[in-house]
């Protein structure tokens, strides 16, 4: 039946709230009370509660009642809507609808800004808890339009810029109110992110770890300040308080990223509501034990363009498989019960926003989760369930009016009522007229095709097989086609809605000599879209740990073994022993000797090949999402461990190389460091997993051009000389002797993640490893150690080691040093191959470290070359990458040698370890095999073959219509001791 759209303009109802006081002098004041009652429509109250032929009665902009069976008081204008579909609109809680978009601060100078730029405001520019979106917001009616159309009623909209961003706003997107009706919340919750503000030049944080550093700290400072013990005004975390009892959205926009956001809520008793990446598929029982309710982006990527075979060959397997797999991120969540709900953000156009979600449903979301993630979630999200997403009594009367299935590609989205006022998307009275028509117009007969959408249909005309130019327009109950033949002839039909019936058209037509008839279209056949291409699904690759090429079907587990006739280097005093037995226990080395019983463990032969310990790294840059916080000469408060890169393939490149376990080094871009991360290369498994259980605490220090910046012309961080290195290094462990002393002493104390830090290293709690070149500077950081009563446990590169090795040995200092690199930079000009032998000579630990992602797969050579480099022995050399990075990893108890009651993290080699011909053929760590080289060859041909596959996938993604993209070279940039300086 037809919809009496003309009852509802003339009786829409009207919000008379907030401003019902004002004096009306422009025209005769008076407030409408009447009802409206929708009958017979197929009702969505809820998604779980449907009502068939249901009415649903508003007033004033709210439901009044809905149900079956419905009183209505007599000032009710009932509209009938027999075959209408009835939902809540939809709200979108991460929006920044009606904001202008900051602008980048303009950098003045090649120096970067180290001090914050405003007074009375927390010490860093990029926390603006104070920011709030309505002091910023104007409404914008033409996007409103464009949310309106795509059935949102309510978006909720802040400040995207900066790290503590402030307060949002709620918004109805009623067009015909003011503010004072539309606005919902204007509190409505508190933003944060791990990005800085482009509209501030303060240079902290320049890295991630440095994000969630100064996160922590401005908890800390907040409860500090709340207690009361700071006497000036901080109109910042005077704002963080006020705001804290608000809803608070996080955010994170990556799976590790949600983690990360969520661990941080955690320590401080927030529950945040996370902005989600689109790949939490890849670790959802993970993301299901934060119990964190997430926002969800539908930016599926589209297919990349893979015709040319060049651009492909650098597209990376990872960014492959997203596309395949990001589709069915929503249906994931949903079957693993991970709260969510969606939003338009991260979508090239709103106009994206149905297709995607539509590609959700068909990659198995259930719909009425996806109406849940629509209205119910959104609302339970922002604490305002009483108010949206239902058409419960009492709720805000925003609803959408459908042809049906509001998710199905065919419905027609009529209109979107906001606050009870209609917004109209498409004319609810126009009627479906596509087909194919024959109609006979002064003894011509016309062959009409009519196609495209129902609200938008399209004609083409024919007089037997030739095509004649014509235009059709349909608008408001009239129709009208324009039809000119090959004579340059024109024919004018037009009829209103009552001429249209199910099979026929009927109206009058005009001639082109002013005659007029009537004409009558008889269908002869129904519209199809058979000739439609039907939309490709890909099937669905598997998911692996880590979800990269090389990852693994299933996370390695530990496996009881017996290694049998080896021949084991045990870095031990009993050296280098033959045709010995080696047997693993529940990850651990349980015995080492002749002619062992395997008692039900796996046993591999091992005749002719040779078990080592794993290789240890004492100082690497691979598998980390950033290296250096630069923001600061100190930044003893970032954690390396909070940006761990479990997908880092250097990960696998390494355990091929043999390598079990590294210390995850910050940069040297500040004499003072962050915290190290010492780790074991459990390919597979999560940042937190990989960090050693009761790891020993390290930290970063430097010395040398990097720290005074020497190589790239910033002139106003201190220090900018070496001597002013030793007096950063001098009056921050004054301060932190200070801070332990005021901490100690039983006195309130403002909690500092940074002194903390050193204090732990004036109470030989945590050791410093030191990038260090030039003896001087060495000899500087071991007084200064010693003038507060501690040492330095590791001077790393070291490469004018040789020339102070006596000093190192009475300090009680290691060195961790390169093979033969030499003269890459004036300050090594100095070096010499000879630096590990003499170092080891004179009773220093000494090992041989990578800093390299390329030489990490071989340090096993590495330490070979101090046998020509020194004439060291066989074991002593072999020593240097094992036993002896675990003594200077605190580790050498748990792991670095062949002993009974160690981690068994052992290599099993293909040949002598120390020989270039020598390959790992079995890397492992714990008891678990996390490499091995028969299984690396499957690999090898699995991705290759899923390259092909997923290629032709594209290849017909393409050749159906889709849009594509170009195929973009995912590529991590190698890390050393300077990037990101």
């Amino acid at each position: 039946m037809k919809f009496r759209a003309t009852l509802l303009t003339l009786f829409s109802c009207t919000i008379l709230a907030a401003q019902e006081y004002f004096p009306a002098n422009g025209e005769v004041k008076t407030k409408n009370n009447n009802y409206m009652a929708l009958t017979n429509a197929k009702i969505f109250v809820s998604p779980s509660q449907v009502l068939e032929k249901g009415t649903l009665l508003i007033r004033n902009g709210k439901v009044v009642k809905v149900g079956k069976s419905v009183d209505l008081p007599e000032n009710t204008v009932v509209v009938e809507a027999a075959g209408r579909w009835i939902y809540p609109s939809f709200i979108d809680i991460f929006s920044d609808f009606g904001i202008s978009k900051p602008e980048k601060a303009e950098a003045e100078g090649r120096s970067a800004e180290y001090e914050p730029s405003r007074d009375g405001y927390y010490w860093n520019d990029h926390i603006m808890p104070e920011n709030d979106a309505i002091d910023k917001f104007t409404y914008d009616q033409k996007e409103a339009e464009k949310l309106l159309k795509n059935g949102f009623g309510v978006v909720n909209s802040h400040i995207q810029d900066g790290i503590a961003r402030g307060t949002g706003v709620l918004i109805a997107l009623n067009d015909r109110e003011n503010d004072a009706v539309r606005i919902l919340n204007d509190r409505s919750a508190q933003y944060f992110s791990f990005t800085k503000s482009i509209a501030q030049r303060q240079s902290y944080p320049t890295s991630l770890m440095g994000a969630m550093a100064l996160l922590r700290q401005m908890y800390a400072d907040a409860d500090w300040y709340e207690k009361g013990n700071v006497d000036t005004k901080d109109r910042s975390l005077e704002a963080l308080m006020a705001n804290k009892g608000l809803v608070q959205i996080f955010s994170a926009e990556d799976k590790g990223n949600v983690l990360r956001a969520d661990g941080i809520g955690d320590q401080f008793g927030i529950q945040y509501a996370i902005l989600a990446g689109g790949d939490e598929y890849e670790r959802v029982s993970e993301i299901k034990a934060t119990n964190a309710s997430l926002i969800l982006p539908l930016n599926f990527p589209d297919a990349y363009d893979v015709e040319d075979p060049y651009a492909v060959h650098h597209l990376s397997l990872k960014s492959m498989r997203h596309w395949n797999q990001a589709p069915a991120n929503p249906k994931i969540l949903a079957e693993n019960e991970v709260p969510f709900a969606f939003t338009l953000h991260g979508l090239k156009t709103s106009d994206d926003f149905m297709t995607r979600l539509q590609k959700a449903i068909a990659y198995g979301l259930p719909k009425t989760k996806a109406l849940h993630a629509l209205t119910t979630e959104p609302a339970r999200i922002l604490q305002k369930s009483n108010d949206l997403g239902t058409l419960q009594e009492g709720r805000i009367a925003n609803f959408l009016i459908s042809s049906g299935d509001i998710f199905d590609k065919e419905t027609v989205l009529y209109e979107n009522w906001v606050q009870g006022k209609k917004y109209v998307v498409n004319d609810i009275d126009k009627k479906d007229i596509r087909g194919e028509y024959d109609v006979t117009i002064d003894n011509q007969k016309f062959s009409l095709s009519i196609k495209g959408k129902s609200v938008e249909p399209k004609i083409e005309v024919k007089k037997d097989t030739l095509k004649l130019k014509a235009q059709l327009k349909y608008n408001e109950g009239w129709l009208t086609i324009a039809i000119i033949d090959k004579n340059n002839k024109t024919y004018r039909l037009s009829t209103s809605n009552e001429g249209i019936t199910d099979n026929q058209i009927k109206g009058k037509v005009l001639l082109g000599d002013g005659r007029e008839s009537t004409f009558s279209a008889v269908e002869t056949a129904p519209f199809s879209q058979k000739d439609k291409k039907e939309n490709y699904m890909p099937p669905l690759t598997e998911v692996t740990y880590p979800n990269i090429g090389y990852g693994y079907e299933k996370i390695p587990q530990a496996q009881n073994m017996l290694f049998k006739n080896a021949t084991v280097w045990t870095s031990e005093e009993q050296g280098i022993l033959k045709n010995t037995d080696v047997l693993v226990k529940n990850g651990k080395i349980q015995k080492v000797g002749a002619d062992l019983n395997a008692g039900g463990a796996t046993v591999i032969d091992a005749t002719g090949k040779h078990l080592t310990a794993g290789i240890i790294d004492e100082h690497s840059h691979i598998a980390a999402l950033a290296i250096n916080e630069a923001g600061q000469n100190s930044s003893a408060e970032v954690q390396m461990q909070d940006v761990v890169d479990n997908e880092d393939k250097g990960i696998y490149h390494a355990l091929a190389g043999g390598v079990t376990t590294l210390q995850l080094l910050h940069g040297s871009a500040n004499p003072i460091g962050g915290q190290s991360a010492i780790m074991k290369l459990k390919w597979g498994m999560l940042p937190n997993e990989m960090v050693y259980e009761n790891s020993p605490k390290f930290i970063k220090f430097a010395l040398g051009e990097n720290v005074k910046q020497s190589n790239w012309g910033s002139y106003t961080r201190f220090p900018q000389t070496r001597m002013g290195v030793e007096q950063v290094f001098m009056n921050y462990f004054q301060r932190a002797k200070e801070y332990l002393a005021k901490k100690e002493s039983g006195e309130p104390y403002r909690y500092d993640e940074e002194m903390e830090t050193l204090g732990e290293i004036l109470r030989g709690e945590r050791f410093i490893t030191c990038h260090s070149y030039v003896q001087s500077e060495i000899n500087m950081m071991m007084k200064v150690a010693e003038k507060f009563d501690f040492k330095v446990n590791t001077f790393t590169h070291i490469l004018e080691g040789y020339k102070v090795a006596d000093k190192m040995k009475e300090h009680g200092v290691g060195g961790g040093t390169f093979s033969d690199w030499w003269a890459y930079k004036f300050e090594v000009n100095d070096a010499i191959p000879y630096n590990a032998a003499i170092m080891h000579n004179q009773g220093v630990t000494v090992a041989i470290n990578s800093d390299d992602a390329e030489m990490i797969r071989r340090l096993n050579q590495e330490a070979a070359k101090t046998m020509k480099y020194g004439a060291l022995s066989e074991e002593e050399a072999w020593k240097m990458v094992t036993i002896n990075p675990a003594k200077l990893l605190h580790l050498d108890q748990r792991t670095g040698s062949i002993k009974e009651g160690k981690d068994a993290d052992l290599v099993l080699w293909s040949h002598h370890p120390l020989s270039i011909y020598a390959k790992a053929e079995k890397t492992i760590i714990d008891g678990a095999i996390f490499f091995d080289i028969e299984k690396d060859a499957m690999l090898r041909k699995s991705v290759k073959e899923e390259r092909n596959k997923l290629i032709n996938q594209m290849l017909i993604v393409k050749q159906g219509g889709a849009k594509t993209q170009k195929p973009e070279e995912d590529k991590k940039e190698l890390m050393h001791c300077d990037t990101g300086a």
